[in-house]
C-alpha cells in the first residue's frame, strides 16, 4: 500500500543512510511516511532450532544461522529510521535447556560480540543489554562491557540484547529496588506510579517499542517485555528467524504504518 510521499525523500532519510542504500530502493522508501518510523522496535528471534531440524543440521548450527543476521538486520532498521532494535536473545526459561545448548549458545553470544565488534563501531550500532547479568560467565560479562565501552560512542543504532532476561523477572527485581529505596527513605510509597516503576526496569533509558516482531508463526509474547509492550503493535512473520531477511522487516513496518494506533483511547 502506497502513502503519502514527502517530495524530497532523499533529504528526510538523508541523516539515516549517508552511505548508499544497500538494503532497500528509493521506490521502497518512497511507499513508507518518515514521520511514522517506528523510533523502537524489539524482535523475538524465533525458529532456530526448527530450521535446523529442517536442514537435519544441529540446534548449534540454527542458532549460529540466526546469529549472523542480526547485524544485517539492525542495519536495515538504521536504514529505515529506527534507532534502537532489542533483540530477546536468551530469556530466564532458557537455563532449563540442555547444558550442551546453553554452553554452546554463551559461546556463541560471547565469540559473535567479539567478531561483530568492529563491524558494529564501523557502522554506528551502539551495543546496550538488558536482563539480569550475574549469571552469566565472567568472560561473557567482560566481553558485553567491553563491546559497550568501544561502541558508547555510536549513535546511530542502539543494538539492545536481552539476555538472561524475563519479563516477570525485570519486574520482580524493580520491585525489589524500589522496595529498598522506601525502607532507606530515598522514595515514599505516595510516589510510586506507572513513572517510578519505568524508571527502575531495565529499558528505563529507552521509549517503549512501538512495534514488536516475532518469527516463526508463533503468536505469544513469551514473557518478553511484558510491562513495555502494552500498547505496542504486534506483527507476527511467518518465516523461521534464520530465514528472516531485511525484506521481512520491510513489510513489517509497512504493515505498522497502515495500523491505527489507539493507545487505548
Amino acid at each position: 500500500m502506497n502513502h503519502p510521499v514527502i517530495s524530497d525523500l532523499s533529504k528526510e532519510f538523508a541523516p539515516t543512510h549517508k552511505k548508499k542504500l544497500e538494503f532497500y530502493t528509493e521506490e521502497q522508501l518512497a511507499q513508507l511516511t518518515p514521520a511514522l518510523i517506528p523510533k523502537h522496535i524489539a524482535i523475538i528471534p524465533d525458529g532456530n532450532r526448527r530450521w535446523a531440524m529442517k536442514q537435519n543440521s544441529t540446534h548449534d548450527d540454527g542458532h549460529k544461522q540466526g546469529a549472523d543476521i542480526i547485524i544485517d538486520t539492525v542495519k536495515a532498521a538504521k536504514e529505515l529510521g529506527i534507532k534502537a532494535i532489542t533483540f530477546y536473545t536468551f530469556s530466564t526459561e532458557n537455563w532449563h535447556r540442555s547444558q550442551e545448548e546453553i554452553d554452546a549458545l554463551m559461546w556463541l553470544i560471547e565469540s559473535y560480540l567479539i567478531e561483530q565488534k568492529d563491524k558494529m563501531i564501523d557502522e554506528g550500532i551502539r551495543l546496550q543489554t538488558i536482563g539480569n547479568e550475574s549469571k552469566l560467565s565472567s568472560s561473557l560479562r567482560h566481553t558485553i562491557t567491553e563491546t559497550k565501552k568501544a561502541t558508547a560512542h555510536c549513535s546511530n543504532v542502539t543494538l539492545i540484547l536481552a539476555i538472561n532476561y524475563g519479563g516477570r523477572n525485570e519486574i520482580t527485581r524493580a520491585m525489589q529496588t524500589i522496595i529498598e529505596k522506601i525502607e532507606t527513605k530515598e522514595l515514599s510509597k505516595e510516589e510510586i506510579n506507572e513513572t517510578t516503576i519505568s524508571h527502575f526496569l531495565d529499558t528505563a533509558e529507552w521509549n517503549d517499542p512501538e512495534l514488536m516482531i516475532r518469527t516463526s508463526g508463533e503468536m505469544r509474547i513469551s514473557n518478553f517485555l511484558i510491562w513495555q509492550l502494552t500498547y505496542s503493535e504486534i506483527y507476527v512473520a511467518d518465516v523461521l528467524w534464520p530465514d528472516f531477511r531485511p525484506k521481512h522487516l520491510f513489510d513489517a513496518i509497512v504493515e505498522y504504518q497502515v495500523r491505527e494506533r489507539r493507545l487505548g483511547n
